[in-house]
């Protein structure tokens, strides 16, 4: 039986770990291979790791890095970051990671997308759509370097041809809930959920359990992903790595347990 996935994501910036807001002044929170081990023991249903200085300042994947993360990893391993290439996507498989996730690649090069699956399997291919509201109307459009560069693309269109293309999982972020702790874009995740059937997973907004559970309830079998949450303690946000406990997340899943 499939159930939702509830997944850690770690922002990799000048080699640290940290977590921003609005995609916007990081934050460190110390060291990410610290964090995986901490996750390890916590049994975490799977991992992202996304690296958000590679592909904005046109760098390669971090292969030692990636490679010790992936080592120390016990858990499924998603990782994003400069790759433009489909030998980079091979390279990154067999350093031990299962999925590798690219977004600007994909906007510059959608075949990338179609030729990644052909070769190591759709199931390992994962594609970003970052999404903030633009102009005076708000209209939500796929933005990607960081949500520096406007594509001019309609998620839930953008979506859709991903799908085409051979996307093993999309991975929806709202740029405009991204570090704010009040919940999940609802607005941005229908407008693309219902036109897809490819596994989704949504990032930006989890500020709380209640938060992961209402996500569920809504939508079912969904990857809920969060950074956050998953590293913030409290109204000062003070630093401290957390996941909950198995008796917590099947309050969370409970219309899943088979």
């Amino acid at each position: 039986m499939l159930h939702p996935r509830l997944i850690p994501c770690l922002l990799i910036h000048k080699g640290g770990l940290y977590k921003t807001e609005n995609f916007k002044n990081p934050k460190y929170v110390g060291d990410p291979l610290n964090a995986v081990r901490i996750f390890n023991e916590k049994e975490v249903d799977e991992l992202m790791v996304i690296d958000i200085d590679a592909s904005t300042n046109n760098m390669s994947p971090d292969y030692n890095l990636i490679s010790t993360i992936a080592k120390e990893c016990r858990m499924p391993l998603c990782y994003g970051g400069g790759v433009k290439k489909i030998e980079q996507f091979e390279k990154i498989i067999r350093l031990g990671v299962e999925k590798v996730a690219i977004s600007s690649a994909a906007i510059d090069n959608p075949n990338l997308v179609s030729q990644a699956a052909s070769r190591i399997g759709s199931q390992s291919v994962a594609v970003v759509i970052d999404v903030k509201r633009t102009g005076f109307l708000g209209k939500l459009e796929v933005v990607y370097l960081n949500g520096k560069k406007h594509s001019g693309l309609k998620p839930s269109d953008w979506a859709k041809k991903l799908q085409l293309l051979g996307a093993g999982d999309i991975i929806l972020n709202s740029v405009d809930f991204d570090g704010k702790m009040q919940g999940y874009d609802f607005e941005l995740i229908d407008t693309v959920r219902s036109k897809i059937t490819t596994p989704l997973t949504v990032l930006g907004g989890a500020g709380s359990l209640e938060d992961i559970k209402k996500l569920i309830n809504r939508y079912g079998i969904i990857g809920a992903s969060a950074g956050s949450l998953f590293v913030f303690k409290g109204k000062y946000k003070a630093v401290l790595i957390s996941y909950p406990s198995r008796k917590d997340k099947n309050k969370i899943f409970h219309k899943f347990k088979s």
